[in-house]
């Protein structure tokens, strides 16, 4: 994931990271992907790993990534154990997430550097996270009285002083569905970009306007995280197949359900400009690594 994001950053482009729940999502973005000759990042919250396990997972992305004719990366989402992070490392994973946002900022460093050290023994990706983002991602709640901004002065401590793949600070933007219109800190974002230099991480992604994501996009943020989209899509298009009078059977339901996946997501990967950048841009990854 490393040197797919520093080339999405310096051509200001952004890779789509789509939080996939089954065999079936995870396939329908690869494949939506592939059709675009585009990069991308396969995410899985730390409650998708428990119900499934580590081993079907892993293997489950062998099979699809290695049939792919693109880049695909691994990455596991907003984790706060470092031990079920070491867990995920030693399967294969490609890229963890450690989310110790919540702690003192002398306490976060330290836990984030502590899975950076970890990671790099094993060639293995890393993104942290400063500053609250608001709304339910995966079970984990923060309300919005207790959201908050990423400091710039301490992003740039923060990003000077380990080696992270991607930084997520919090800007403005919330997990879940939005109740209101975000907003989004783009001079906060702009200086943190342009000061840390590293790659940027824009969670709550679904519901943004184009407009928010490609300013986002050319400020810096050069991974999109699209989970409750997602999930929407994922019982929506079994619903509606049912109600159009769908036969009872499972098969034909999961092939409707492929298509409107991979249909909606591809729409995203458009629209953060990755069409066309796997194969123009694979060769120069090796500068980066």
């Amino acid at each position: 994931m490393k040197p797919m994001l520093a080339v999405a950053r310096r051509k200001k482009y952004a890779v789509g990271a789509f939080n996939t729940v089954d065999y079936l999502s995870t396939q329908a973005v690869i494949h939506a992907a592939e059709e675009l000759d585009a990069p991308v990042i396969i995410q899985f919250s730390v409650k998708t790993v428990k119900y499934w396990g580590h081993a079907a997972l892993v293997n489950w992305m062998r099979e699809l990534a290695g049939n792919a004719g693109i880049p695909v990366a691994m990455h596991l989402d907003h984790c706060k154990d470092v031990d079920f992070i070491q867990q995920c490392i030693d399967a294969g994973w490609t890229s963890v997430m450690i989310d110790a946002s919540s702690k003192p900022f002398e306490e976060n460093l330290a836990l984030s550097k502590e899975v950076v050290e970890r990671a790099s023994k094993a060639g293995v990706a890393v993104e942290a996270e400063l500053g609250e983002i608001g709304g339910v991602e995966e079970d984990i709640q923060v309300a919005d009285e207790d959201a908050h901004l990423a400091d710039p002065e301490k992003a740039v401590r923060f990003c000077r002083e380990m080696d992270l793949a991607v930084f997520a600070p919090a800007i403005g933007t919330a997990h879940g569905v939005y109740k209101g219109e975000p907003k989004i800190a783009f001079d906060r974002l702009e200086e943190i970009s342009r000061r840390t230099g590293v790659p940027l991480a824009l969670h709550g992604g679904t519901g943004l306007s184009d407009e928010v994501f490609k300013r986002c996009i050319a400020l810096g943020c050069a991974k999109v995280n699209i989970s409750t989209q997602l999930k929407y899509v994922f019982i929506d298009s079994i619903v509606e197949y049912n109600r159009n009078g769908g036969a009872y059977e499972p098969l034909k339901a999961l092939e409707h359900q492929y298509h409107k996946i991979k249909e909606e997501m591809g729409k995203n990967i458009l629209l953060f400009g990755g069409q066309g950048r796997a194969s123009q841009d694979q060769p120069v990854y090796a500068d980066y690594e």
